[in-house]
């Protein structure tokens, strides 16, 4: 999540369907071609549940490209472009159609990776995405590790089921947000109007496993916001709405587009009330995520049940939303 104040001078070059950042092969890998959908009058598929080993592996993986790299994953630098890498390989290899789109900002080359599971309407597309940069402090497993890896298991896991929505599914993972969404306000920027009004929703998840965590809920759409209402319901959580962040992640630029926007998001540096605790759990009087943008937030700095729970909830709103 980006910081209140980013007020740098950002600018934003040619798009580009680029060839994986380091390794020279296409963006766009080819796809067998799609099953044929379920029969009229199906019962409606019931998202899975995913692991959060999976989810955790991905972290881990994040984490040690970090510590390859300088200690980070940064904008512009290694650790981000092999971060790219190992999201877009293991998209392609479970069947994804993905490219990656360049731009710059702050004299640096920067990308974004859009994956699109075949079939559904286009027409009608739900978009899930997350940032996958991290500032240059700290390898920013919490901010947004977790968010990229739980949106990055969730695609995997429409792959593992096969899963054939009315709907067309895309995800995407977002560079320099850190910076100042440029990397989502570019995406959105580069599709034409009508583009814009074939995506029915956007869903973001920026810091879902925060150590010291809450449960919030963006407010934007109502129909979003029911849907991640009604599954933490019916795990009797109360959840809140989502106010630290706003218009400081990656739905902002959407949101500004007219695009619905709905996400999830644990907390940073405001700190967890007494009521709030007694709700939640965990330590009033202490920031949600206290290595917020700090060389701490490694792996040791992830909740596993809130990152297991916001897991689960991303894909239930995506398999509810697509259908």
């Amino acid at each position: 999540m980006k910081l209140l104040l980013s007020g740098r001078a950002l600018t934003a070059g040619t798009v580009a369907v680029a060839t994986l950042v380091t390794g020279g092969s296409a963006a766009g890998a080819a796809t067998a071609p799609a099953p044929a959908h379920p029969a009229a009058g199906a019962t409606a598929a019931a998202a899975p549940d995913i692991p959060i080993a999976n989810v955790k592996a991905h972290l881990s993986q994040l984490q040690s490209i970090a510590t390859a790299n300088g200690g980070n994953r940064a904008h512009g630098r290694a650790g981000y472009q092999a971060s790219l890498n190992y999201a877009k390989a293991k998209l392609d290899a479970a069947g994804f159609t993905t490219r990656v789109q360049q731009f710059t900002a702050s004299g640096r080359t920067g990308y974004n990776l859009i994956a699109d599971w075949p079939g559904g309407d286009p027409n009608q597309v739900v978009m899930a995405g997350s940032h996958l940069d991290s500032v240059t402090s700290g390898p920013g497993i919490n901010d947004n590790g977790s968010g990229s890896s739980a949106v990055l298991e969730t695609a995997l896991a429409v792959a593992r089921s096969d899963y054939r929505p009315t709907k067309h599914l895309r995800f995407a993972w977002w560079g320099a947000e850190e910076l100042g969404l440029v990397g989502s306000r570019y995406y959105v920027n580069s599709l034409g109007s009508a583009e814009r009004a074939k995506i029915s929703g956007y869903l973001n998840f920026d810091m879902i496993g925060s150590p010291n965590p809450g449960y919030f809920v963006y407010d934007d759409d109502p129909t979003i916001e029911k849907t991640f209402k009604d599954y933490y319901a019916g795990l009797g959580i109360s959840t809140e709405i989502e106010t630290e962040g706003d218009g400081r992640s990656d739905h902002a630029p959407f949101k500004n587009a007219g695009v619905p926007v709905g996400g999830l998001f644990s907390g940073a540096d405001y700190r967890k009330t007494s009521a709030q605790a007694a709700k939640w759990g965990g330590t009033a009087g202490q920031p949600f995520d206290r290595c917020y943008h700090s060389s701490c937030d490694t792996t040791a700095n992830i909740n596993d049940t809130a990152l297991d729970r916001n897991s689960d909830a991303i894909a239930y709103a995506v398999w509810e939303l697509s259908q």
